[in-house]
Formats: C-alpha cells, structure tokens, sequence
C-alpha cells in the first residue's frame, strides 16, 4: 500500500491526477510498441488519489457520482487506454464495497482504499483448464465456471490455490479480488494479498491491444485469504455491476475516439502533400481530408453522448433501487456498447484515410487506437447484446445480471435461517 501523502480534497487529487495523464501521453506510443507496463505512472495516480474517487468520504475518500467517473476514466483513456482498463477491477471491487451487506468487511476494505490501497482483478480462467475440469466431471458446464480452490486448514484459517487468465490490474495492485470456490462448491469473491510470496505474475498477454494491462496469467499457490476477506457474497452487492463493468469500457472506447481526433488533426497539419487526384497540395485545405476529420469528429460525438447516456442511466438506477430499472439501464448500456463499437472502430479506421501511407508507419502510431478498440470490444461479447434488447423490446424479457448467478440474496438467506 502506498505511503505518499495523499490529496486532501478532491479539487487538488483531480488536479494531481491530470498532471499524472499528461506524462501519460508522453511516450505512449513508445510504450506501445516496446511492451512497456507504465507502473510509476500508475502507481502516480494511486498517490494522487484515483482509486478513492467513489469511495464515500467517511472513509477517506470522494464519493464522486457515475457520471463523473466514467468522465475521468475517458479522460484516462484519451492519454492511455491501458489505464481505465487497469483500474477497471479496482473500481469494480470499491462498487462491490459500497453497496456491501456485511458493514465491517464494506468498513475495513472502503478504509484502507480511502487511504490509497489498490485492488486489482482476478476473476476469469484460461478455457483450456475449464474445459478439463468439467471433461473430467469435477465442475459444471456454466457461465463463471472456475477451478480455484480456497482450503480451509484445521485453525479455520483460509487459502487459496489456482490458475487465472485476464487478471487485468493485478500486477500493479495491493490486493486482489478472487473468484473462488470452496470445498462444497459454493462460489465467491475473496480477497487476498497481490504481493504474497504465493502470487506470480506472468506478463504473458498476447493481445493484439491493451498490451500494457498487466492482463495474463496469475498464479496462487496456498495465498491467505484476509480475515475480512469475504465480499460480495449477495446479490444486493452486485446490483448494477454488469452494466458498470461495461462502462468503464465505454468511458475507454470514448477517451480512444478522442485520441483519434486529436493525432489525425495533428497528422494532417504536418502533411507537405496530398495525392495526384487531390484538388490542392495543401493537406489542410484538401476537402476529401477534412471531410474525414468532420467524420471523425461525429464518432466521437457520439461516443461522448452514449457515454453520458449509460452513466445517467445507471446512476438513476442506484438511486431508486429497483431490479426493473437496474435492467433498464443494462439494456441502454448494452445499446449504448453495440453504437459505440461501431463508431470508434469505423473512426479507427477511416483515420488512415487523412494521412495517406505515412499514417501506417510504426512512428505515427495510429494503428494502436484500432487494436485497442478492437481488443476493448471483444469483452463482454457484443454479438449477443442486440438479440439480448431486441427479446425484451418483442417479449419482454429482461436481461439476467451475470453477477447474480450462484448468489443468493439477503432477504433468502435470512428467510431459511428464520425457517
């Protein structure tokens, strides 16, 4: 955990905190081609106070609102679009924290964020270890399957043993959310420490983009689980955490089409010439290239409305509480995600068109902002969501949340106790 003083006020972390993304432009696409992890840089943003954004001040922290979250993880993503990324399962574990059941475990973990802890992601499993264990009968063929074990030894102590693929944030994080299962086959989230000797981090993630996400294997070898370590074991926790996992890539995709704007512009004002076809000489004045920039500037409009729209969305819903509006703004979200793929990739695309061959050098580093939407839009599978809006549009059926599958809810658990 880090030990540099932290900001007092959020006027000054957000201050601190843009000063953090300016460096992060620097050098980004340097960083790109090299495989360079920016860890100082993140660890400079933990020390400026990002990771306490939503944590609710009581415990030290911001308590911004959703909306202006997901403006400053675009705001990150505009200078890296491996920063929202890496912090997605940090800011996915303080959601979880806000809305726990359990208030000493919600007070002891929003505690030490508020004092600049970072949580990093372990959720996901390579297939090829899934797909034996459920060959070999020992877990069933199901959404969130996992083989990572936690053991409970004769003290009562916990540990926990296993393999994870897409553990995006962990390398440079404090501590860790797991997903777990016991001994009788019940599923969940544990907390354990990223630094323990038992934890290895493998940068092996072979992505054609997001390559700084620290996202490949993680190894656990008998990690303790910390006293506290139980969170998000009902559905309560987890209202809306399906759409927010979402918008975080949202907020990403939206800082990506900025970034395009921003590097074409500067790509076509630096153009000596245009082509043999073109009706001027002048890149600037050229109409076919502007008529590109104009384009590109209208994807990101659009990512930039979609955005706003989802985060609206989505904290309208906290604030009532209801599953139908919870639903709701899923199904906006999962709208919002299918527009907004579209948009950047088409403007990731169109971008070369203002540049000519120039554009597709390594130095011009334009190829990155493709690869990175295209990586970014293969999570949470965007194929499915329009028959997903479109059965409940004609059928009225709502969406599911996956993070409710295996969890029961308070009011059950304390039905059954009673009974």
């Amino acid at each position: 955990m880090t030990t540099t003083a932290q900001p007092t006020s959020l006027d000054e972390a957000l201050i601190r905190i843009r000063s953090v993304l300016v460096e992060l432009v620097k050098g980004v696409g340097e960083r790109d081609l090299a495989f360079e992890h920016p860890d100082e840089l993140v660890r400079e943003l933990a020390n400026a106070g990002f990771g306490r954004l939503r944590v609710p001040a009581e415990f030290g922290g911001f308590d911004v609102d959703l909306p202006t979250l997901f403006a400053l993880l675009a705001e990150a993503g505009q200078a890296d679009s491996n920063i929202p990324q890496i912090w997605r399962g940090h800011f996915t574990a303080t959601e979880i924290l806000r809305a726990e059941t359990d208030q000493r475990v919600r007070e002891y973990w929003l505690r030490k964020i508020g004092l600049g802890a970072v949580f990093g992601n372990a959720q996901s499993e390579p297939s090829a270890i899934v797909a034996e264990a459920i060959a070999a009968g020992a877990l069933a063929a199901e959404w969130g399957a996992t083989t990572t074990r936690v053991r409970t030894d004769a003290n009562g102590d916990r540990f926990v043993s296993g393999t994870k693929f897409y553990s995006t944030g962990s390398r440079f994080a404090d501590f860790i959310r797991a997903a777990v299962v016991d001994d009788v086959g019940n599923r969940g989230f544990v907390v354990i420490p990223a630094r323990h000797p038992g934890v290895t981090h493998v940068d092996d993630w072979d992505g054609i983009g997001q390559r700084q996400t620290g996202s490949g294997t993680t190894l656990f070898d008998d990690v303790p689980v910390d006293e506290h370590g139980d969170i998000g074991r009902f559905k309560e926790s987890l209202r809306g955490l399906d759409s927010f996992v979402q918008i975080v890539h949202l907020a990403n995709l939206t800082g990506i089409a900025r970034s395009i704007v921003t590097e074409t512009v500067d790509i076509v004002r630096a153009r000596t010439r245009t082509s043999l076809h073109a009706v001027t000489q002048q890149a600037a004045e050229d109409p076919e290239v502007l008529g590109v920039i104009g384009m590109l500037e209208t994807r990101r409009l659009t990512a930039e409305t979609l955005l706003r729209l989802a985060a609206e969305r989505l904290e309208a819903a906290h604030a009532t509480g209801t599953e139908a509006d919870f639903a709701r703004a899923y199904l906006d979200t999962s709208a919002a995600q299918v527009a907004m793929i579209d948009a950047v990739l088409d403007a990731a695309t169109r971008a070369f068109d203002a540049g000519g061959s120039s554009a597709v050098r390594n130095s011009a580093h334009l190829d990155r902002h493709w690869r990175n939407a295209r990586t970014l839009a293969s999570h949470n599978p965007v194929v499915y969501k329009p028959r997903v809006i479109g059965d409940f549009l004609v059928n009225g059926v709502m969406p599911v949340p996956g993070y409710y599958r295996n969890r029961p809810s308070v009011t059950e658990v304390v039905s059954e106790t009673e009974a």
